[in-house]
Formats: structure tokens, sequence, C-alpha cells
């Protein structure tokens, strides 16, 4: 007996506030790119096309001509608007923590009250 995921990948692209999860048939040979333009992502999201594609499987980043294998889950991810370094860096030289709590003095952050 044959399941779905013999005969499948599945390409994921997630905004914040949806997620769109698309099967597209497996081939042998199938790289992670094509399994991408395949979904549909690309007219559904035209901004996806305007990036470099950043593509994991299962959490694992890949190169675009990653080859799959049935059953595999392609992750389409959005790049980064700002390095999360830099950001935590100026956080802390205007006095604010990651989060946007204010930091009081000791360098202390301040909890919420509930």
């Amino acid at each position: 007996m044959t399941s779905k995921s013999d005969t499948t990948v599945t390409v994921l692209y997630a905004l914040p506030d949806e997620q769109t999860i698309v099967d597209v048939g497996f081939e042998p040979g199938m790289t992670a790119a094509l399994a991408v333009k395949r979904s549909g992502l690309t007219e559904s999201y035209p901004s996806i096309g305007d990036e470099d594609l950043v593509l994991g499987i299962w959490g694992v980043q890949v190169d675009s001509w990653h080859q799959l294998k049935p059953g595999d889950r392609v992750e389409v991810s959005r790049p980064l608007k700002a390095d999360p370094r830099e950001m935590r860096r100026d956080f802390v030289t205007s006095g604010r923590v990651m989060g946007g709590a204010p930091v009081s003095e000791g360098g202390v952050r301040k909890k919420a009250r509930e």
C-alpha cells in the first residue's frame, strides 16, 4: 500500500498571520527549487521570487538544488529584515532589551505587573 508521503513532497510558506502548505507530486531527481516552483507559491506570493530563496528541509537549511526524497517538507523562509545581533546592540545602546521592556537602573529588566 502506498501512502501519500511516498508520492509527494510538501512545500510550506508562512507569513506572520497565515501559513500555506501545498503537496506536490514527487518525481525522482526533484530539487527543492523545483518543488517550490511546482507548488505555485511564487505566483501566490510574488515577494518570494524577489529574493534568493532560503530553503530548509524539516528545519535544516539546504541549497535550492538539494535533491528531495518522498515525504520531505520544503520550508520557504523569509529573509531577516535585520541582523538579530545588530538589533540586540541597538537595544542595549538605547537602554532597552529584546522584547522592548525598559531596563531599570542596574541593568535589570522591569517586569510587567499582572
